[in-house]
């Protein structure tokens, strides 16, 4: 075991990944010597080669073509799109050729050893072209998979079974975790199951449900709601598509009470999906209307960032406003 930050986890996994399997390549702008703009691919093109870790052009379309193609043939691309908000030029390359790739060919080819990782959300001070969410875009995409993890274990064992995995997968990095603290993560390889959630806190009076950061945020929510005598049940959902219904169902029945949180804005957000989901598998059970607490339906601000984060005092507001119902 070694104490790592989110970003040396996932240095780790990509280490680990590319030592076990030769196949295995990283790719993507200023990923080589520099080691990316985050230093996540950092001492891999010196251990492993220019061959295996190397800079691509300023396109993203180019570099998702680029590993589409390389999966196809075999090989097992891990590409890095610097900013998430910079993945759309790349999003045709996505949701029309990675994402149907298999399907279209009657299960004759596929891309599924695609990996792509992409730094997002807030939290750097990045303004509205550093700092989006935008998960809930391929959410929509069968083929494809959507995974974001929320500190260093869940991190480099996530990633590994990205990797691994036999379908497209899109690895969303929570940018403002990277350096924020620091946990226990096995030296060796070890794989995070994908579509499962986990339930990070049991409680008995309302369930909270995010991804990435916001796991931390509805955690301390979950603290201020317990002076209050709450009992919070507190669920990371880990893997978007395909999502854990049946852990969520599980405990929504239990408790009664839901409460959804992301930072991405509220209309067509992924939470709108999950409220849409468990009230029509739960709409007995429920004892107050499904809550989402999300980033505003405005562009990304930078002078007002912390005022656009959905934090533990909204949250809190709204497991209130759940419980008086």
């Amino acid at each position: 075991m070694s104490k790592m930050n989110l970003l040396q986890a996932v240095n780790s996994a990509l280490h680990t990944a590319m030592q076990q399997d030769e196949k295995v390549l990283c790719f993507g702008e200023d990923v080589g010597a520099f080691g990316g703009v985050f230093r996540a691919t950092s001492g891999l093109q010196a251990e492993f080669g220019k061959s295996r870790c190397f800079n691509t052009p300023l396109t993203e379309q180019g570099i998702i073509g680029f590993a589409i193609g390389l999966a196809a043939q075999k090989q097992v691309p891990v590409a890095e799109i610097q900013f998430a908000d910079y993945i759309f030029p790349a999003f045709d390359q996505l949701v029309n050729e990675a994402a149907k790739y298999r399907y279209r060919s009657g299960n004759e080819f596929n891309v599924g050893s695609l990996t792509v990782r992409a730094p997002y959300g807030g939290g750097i001070n990045g303004g509205l072209y550093h700092s989006q969410s935008p998960e809930a875009y391929f959410t929509h995409t069968p083929g494809l998979k959507v995974v974001i993890p929320r500190n260093p274990h869940q991190a480099k064992g996530l990633l590994l079974a990205s990797i691994a995995d036999d379908n497209p997968v899109l690895f969303f990095e929570p940018k403002k975790l990277y350096r924020a603290s620091t946990g226990e993560v096995p030296d060796e390889s070890y794989l995070l199951p994908l579509g499962k959630a986990e339930v990070v806190r049991e409680g008995t009076d309302i369930t909270l449900v995010a991804w990435g950061a916001q796991v931390q945020v509805i955690e301390a929510a979950a603290d201020l709601a317990a002076e209050k005598g709450i009992s919070c049940e507190v669920i990371d959902l880990r893997t978007l598509l395909p999502w854990d219904k049946a852990t969520l169902v599980t405990s929504l029945k239990k408790t009664g009470r839901l409460i959804i949180n992301h930072e991405a804005p509220k209309t067509s957000g992924f939470g709108a999906e999950l409220a849409a989901s468990l009230q029509e598998a739960c709409f007995l059970h429920l004892e107050s209307p499904i809550l989402r607490v999300t980033g505003w339906d405005t562009p990304f601000p930078l002078a007002l960032e912390k005022e656009y984060f959905p934090n533990a005092l909204r949250t809190l507001d709204a497991i209130q406003s759940s419980m008086d119902f």
